[in-house]
C-alpha cells in the first residue's frame, strides 16, 4: 500500500486491538495542556488505562510531543529538526538477556511493545515535565544491551520531543497524567521506508544483513497497519512536512522563554 499524502489524519485501515501497558500508579496526573488556536487531537483510553485521580497535582514545567512511526520513517530526524530537547524513546529497550522480551519463533521479536519498558520511559517524561531533567539509559541496538547513562536538562524550555516506535503506547498515560501536548506518527510511502531503514541499519550495523532483510520486508508489509494501530492510539498520521508545521505551530503557540526568566 501506498500512501504519500501530505495531510495530516487522512483515513488509514482499521487498526487490530492492541495492548496498552499497565499504567505506573506513582505518576499524578496534572493540569491539561491546550494552547489556544491550536488543532486538538483525542487522546482517548479505556478505564483500566487512565490513573486515579490524585488530591493533589504534581506542578508541571513543561509538555511533551510524542513522535512515532515505523522504523526509518524519520522520526529522529523530524526531532532534530524541531529544535527542541529530544528524548529517545528507544533507549528504553529492555536488556537481551530480560526474560520477559517477547518472540517471534526463536527470536526476539524486537518489534513488539513488550520488548520496550514502557513504565520507565513514561517516568523519564513526567521527570522531564515535573523537574526539568532527567537522567535516561543509554542503549546500544546492534548489543542489545544499556551501556550508560545520559542526563537530559530542558533549560526551562515548555517542550519537548520524545520520539521513537513505541511512543503510540505510552499516549493514553501521558493525556491522562496532563503531560501530554501532541502525539504525531510519521507516514509516508513503504518503500522509501524500507530503504532508509535498511540503509540505516547497515551503516550502524544493528544486525546481521539477513536479519535486515527479513524484518525490513515484513515490516514494509505491515506498515500500514501499524499506522493505523498508533492512530487507534491517538497518535494523528502526518507525512514529514506537515508534521513539522504541526510542531511548529505548537511553538509559536507556547511561550518559550526558559521558566527561569519569566520568575
Amino acid at each position: 500500500m501506498t500512501d504519500s499524502s501530505d495531510t495530516c489524519g487522512a483515513p488509514t485501515r482499521t487498526a487490530s486491538a492492541a495492548d496498552v501497558p499497565a499504567q505506573d500508579e506513582s505518576l499524578a496526573p496534572t493540569t491539561a495542556f491546550a494552547p489556544d488556536a491550536l488543532p486538538t487531537t483525542p487522546h482517548t483510553a479505556a478505564p483500566d488505562q487512565v490513573p486515579a485521580p490524585a488530591h493533589e497535582a504534581a506542578p508541571t514545567l513543561a509538555r511533551v510531543v510524542l513522535v512515532t512511526g515505523p522504523s526509518g520513517s524519520g522520526k529522529t530526524r523530524l526531532a532534530a529538526r524541531s529544535g527542541l530537547p529530544v528524548l529517545r524513546l528507544d533507549d528504553f529497550y529492555k536488556e537481551g538477556d530480560d526474560p520477559t522480551l517477547p518472540l517471534l519463533g526463536a527470536a526476539v521479536d524486537w518489534d513488539s511493545p513488550l520488548s520496550w519498558d514502557a513504565d520507565a520511559a513514561v517516568r523519564a517524561i513526567a521527570q522531564l515535565c515535573r523537574e526539568g531533567a532527567t537522567t535516561a539509559p543509554r542503549y546500544d541496538l546492534s548489543r542489545s544491551a544499556r551501556t550508560g547513562t545520559d542526563h537530559l536538562a530542558l533549560a526551562g524550555s515548555p517542550l519537548f520531543i520524545a520520539e521513537g516506535i513505541f511512543a503510540a503506547d505510552i499516549a493514553a498515560r501521558c493525556a491522562a497524567l496532563g503531560l501530554l501536548a501532541d502525539a504525531i506518527c510519521l507516514r509516508g510511502r513503504p518503500s522509501t521506508t524500507f530503504r532508509r531503514r535498511l540503509l540505516r541499519d547497515i551503516r550502524e550495523a544493528r544486525k546481521p544483513l539477513p536479519v535486515l532483510l527479513r524484518r525490513g520486508w515484513r515490516l514494509m508489509r505491515a506498515e500500514p497497519a501499524l499506522v493505523a494501530r498508533h492512530r487507534a492510539l491517538g497518535a494523528t498520521p502526518c507525512a514529514h512536512t506537515e508534521a513539522h508545521a504541526r510542531i511548529t505551530r505548537l511553538r509559536t503557540a507556547t511561550d518559550l522563554t526558559p521558566a527561569t526568566a519569566r520568575r
